[in-house]
């Protein structure tokens, strides 16, 4: 579990993070969304023990991030941008180095390492210095060693940076895995599309406080309102004719529909569609407006430029 309130790190006169509160419990996945310089890479710091906060404070898998710097580092796997691969070690030699780091005895360290090659193609490679290894390669090598203690919480940082399509959806289908075997993870990426599908909880961050965080349904609510719908239609219709129900907004008409709003569908969306049918409207389809995570982080980003959040 990853918990963490008030935490604060000031550089001099620089605030990188100011009262950033997170909580991410056994088997969830939180998004740390943010432009380049927002604060992510020193709060990730700070939950493993390499920064020493300013304020706040931290719990990492029960240890207490400045108090038991030794044990939150020996339970975190941590994935950087900067990979810090030993360029003249083979795959093999660099895992089982850090097998050796954690103090796995050898034949736990060969069967993890064995298997973590394996798993993410590389054991073809396995005695090939990884300086000759490709980006990707080198990527999902970096991604080998954060796994190689089977640690309870992971901090990655972009982790399907420069890799190809089938190797980015194998990275995720492995943490989509490791949630569910109750580990915690923090994901910093600027892959919207991936923190959307992989993410339970989303949290922003701009100039080093957290703007905004919550589930994506709850973002959507907060920062878009309620669901939106398009009923797409066959024909002439008005919606005047419309008696509306409680909690729904008409937005807009358009030639081939139109667009509302409506508090609660599961109630809303029946009496709608019983109406058309009743007015003997043509309808070829009603949907809900799909809301993207990039849509509310742009809208996120709009409200804190403008002073809103």
């Amino acid at each position: 579990m990853i918990e963490c309130e008030d935490l604060t790190k000031h550089f001099d006169t620089f605030k990188a993070v100011e009262g950033v509160t997170l909580s991410v419990r056994p088997g969830q996945v939180l998004a740390l969304l943010g432009q380049n310089g927002a604060g992510k890479t020193t709060t990730v710091r700070m939950l493993t023990s390499v920064l020493t906060p300013t304020r706040g404070w931290a719990k990492v898998a029960g240890y207490d991030v400045v108090q038991q710097p030794e044990q939150v580092r020996a339970s975190v796997g941590v994935l950087t941008e900067m990979h810090g691969l030993y360029g003249r070690m083979t795959a093999h030699e660099y895992l089982d180095f850090f097998g050796q780091v954690y103090d796995l005895d050898p034949v736990r360290r060969k069967r993890r390492a064995d298997q973590l090659l394996e798993y993410f193609g590389l054991a073809y490679a396995a005695h090939r210095r990884s300086g000759e290894y490709s980006k990707g390669m080198r990527q999902k090598l970096a991604l080998a060693r954060a796994l190689i203690h089977e640690p309870p919480v992971l901090l990655l940082d972009e982790p399907t940076s420069a890799m190809d399509p089938e190797s980015a959806q194998l990275v995720r289908h492995e943490i989509a895995r490791l949630r569910s075997s109750q580990r915690s993870i923090i994901i910093c990426t600027h892959n919207l599309v991936e923190a959307e599908m992989l993410a339970d909880q989303i949290a922003i961050i701009y100039k080093g406080r957290i703007l905004i965080q919550g589930t994506l349904d709850e973002l959507r609510r907060r920062l878009l309102g309620p669901a939106e719908y398009h009923v797409k239609l066959s024909g002439h219709w008005q919606p005047q004719q419309m008696d509306w129900p409680a909690g729904v907004q008409l937005l807009r008409v358009e030639a081939d529909g139109f667009f509302y709003q409506a508090e609660n569908p599961a109630i809303a969306n029946p009496l709608i569609i019983q109406q058309l049918i009743e007015q003997h409207a043509q309808v070829i389809s009603v949907q809900e407006v799909p809301r993207t995570l990039e849509m509310l982080y742009l809208k996120a980003m709009s409200h804190a430029a403008e002073g809103v959040l």
